[in-house]
């Protein structure tokens, strides 16, 4: 049976352009919604980006950051498979979600299970390639994506548990470069998960009234109408993390170089942030009318802070302090 573009989703995406029994699959891996599994990989890659502050980047990088993609691309697709399992009673009573592959009937239970296995292996080749203890810190995602469609049942906040699991990659990364995870990575892991929780947030807005009919719980339901303010203390609070996190790397690295490098940081940094006001002040205007354009423009938001540290990490491993040192001499 030919899948039908959810309201989401774009009807030229290429997924229906595939054979008509394979588009129901690409519909459950949400293929058709590619920032989904870019949220869930470019954590993966700031936590290489991260760790490059104090090891620096090579070769190896490049291997790693294709690996996570493919894995946050086949681990996505399982997670949004196993989420529609759960959820197709909820989601046949949502206008927006009464379309996916299960309460349209596209699909059995039995055949996106298998489904969901085939994409669990895929994630399970790239887990075997980790190291060992970033084999272990994976593992610890298991439960924060087995529990996950079961929050907005009995929590308000489902958008923190979100947090905590699409970006566990984040951890996952930083032990791969590094081998562990210390506290400034913890740190920086913490505003990413406020960051989800606002992102997730405007995302939830589409469905308040649906929500409330059905008894869906969500921090946009929880906000009412201050939503706005609670959107945007998340992002407040995410900002004040991830900097708060560069600041001890490099305190630990290098206090002169922190003391040289402020002004240039803060030039680096500030595409994060002035791309969250701009979220606040374009929803502050429209309302959920936008909220789902803004909802995407995330990955925006997410690459800017990767190049980000990539380029404070470049710089800080360069010769830069050579020839600065060279120069005062």
């Amino acid at each position: 049976m030919t899948a039908t573009p959810t309201q989401d989703a774009s009807a030229a995406h290429w997924i229906y352009r595939l054979p008509k029994r394979w588009q129901p699959y690409a519909q459950l891996s949400r293929l058709d919604r590619p920032v989904g599994y870019w949220l869930l990989a470019l954590p993966g890659w700031m936590g290489l980006a991260f760790a490059g502050l104090t090891l620096g980047y090579d070769l190896s990088d490049l291997v790693w950051t294709l690996l996570i993609l493919i894995g946050a691309i086949a681990m996505r697709g399982a997670g949004c498979t196993y989420n529609d399992i759960v959820d197709q009673d909820l989601d046949a009573k949502v206008a927006r979600t009464a379309l996916r592959p299960l309460p349209a009937g596209n699909v059995t239970t039995r055949q996106a299970w298998t489904w969901l296995f085939i994409q669990v292996g895929i994630g399970f080749c790239v887990w075997l390639c980790l190291p060992l203890f970033a084999k272990l810190v994976a593992l610890g995602s298991i439960p924060l994506v087995a529990a996950y469609p079961f929050m907005k049942r009995i929590t308000w906040w489902p958008q923190l548990w979100l947090g905590m699991t699409f970006n566990w990659a984040f951890l996952v990364a930083v032990a791969i470069k590094t081998g562990g995870v210390n506290i400034p990575a913890l740190v920086f892991y913490g505003g990413l998960i406020f960051w989800t929780v606002g992102y997730d947030t405007i995302y939830a807005m589409q469905d308040v009234e649906d929500d409330a009919l059905i008894g869906v719980k969500s921090t946009a339901r929880r906000f009412g109408k201050k939503i706005i303010t609670g959107v945007g203390m998340c992002y407040l609070c995410s900002v004040a993390l991830v900097i708060t996190a560069i600041t001890l790397t490099i305190l630990q690295a290098n206090f002169g170089a922190l003391l040289f490098f402020w002004p240039f940081l803060a030039c680096v940094l500030v595409g994060y942030p002035m791309h969250l006001r701009w979220q606040i002040k374009t929803l502050s205007r429209s309302g959920d009318q936008r909220a789902l354009d803004m909802f995407k423009s995330n990955f925006w938001a997410a690459l800017a802070l990767f190049l980000g540290l990539v380029i404070i990490g470049y710089v800080f491993h360069g010769n830069i302090f050579e020839d600065f040192g060279g120069i005062l001499s």
